[in-house]
């Protein structure tokens, strides 16, 4: 199946020469990626791998990455934080279509990650919500994708905690 997500990395060394860069993601087996130099010192990937699973695609792709480039360490895999306009495209509908669902909808709909002008939820929880309450039929590929890139991305965040920390927000929050 193929499996189609971005991954961002930040380049914790001097950065090498943009030709360069991309031989050695080439080499490396990143062949299916579009290679994205925007902001100074991170990289992006556009990759549309084949895979048998969306974990599988993820983790060859940035051990691809990082056999290429040793020190560059991930910032986020998407797709995985989605405002309201990028969680309606990956359903076919507009936005306006979403938010009617959300307000209409407010006691169900899933908690944003950050509310505020612009919120963001996590994909995978919008994605679950539209196949549970409103028996919406999503490719299977983008739901694996969506809970995947989640994973990452929460793994990352933990392990960026200090010691003990993990515990006690937990405490915190299950105490809802």
């Amino acid at each position: 199946m193929k499996y189609s997500f971005t991954l961002k990395f930040r380049l914790c060394e001097k950065t090498p020469d943009l030709d360069q860069i991309v031989d050695r993601l080439f080499e490396s087996g990143c062949d299916d990626a579009l290679v994205g130099l925007g902001i100074a010192g991170h990289i992006s990937l556009a990759f549309d791998r084949e895979s048998t699973s969306a974990f599988d695609a993820l983790e060859s792709a940035i051990s691809d990455v990082k056999n290429a480039l040793p020190n560059a360490r991930v910032v986020e895999a998407t797709p995985d934080y989605v405002g309201l306009t990028e969680a309606a495209e990956f359903i076919g509908m507009s936005r306006q279509g979403m938010r009617k669902l959300m307000t209409e909808n407010e006691a169900t709909f899933p908690s944003p990650v950050h509310a505020g002008n612009t919120g963001v939820w996590h994909l995978a929880d919008v994605l679950g919500w539209l196949i549970t309450e409103r028996n919406s039929i999503i490719d299977s590929a983008t739901v694996e994708l969506a809970n995947e890139a989640r994973r990452i991305n929460l793994a990352k965040q933990i392990n960026a905690l200090p010691a003990g920390a993990l515990e006690d927000a937990i405490e915190l929050v299950s105490s809802d």
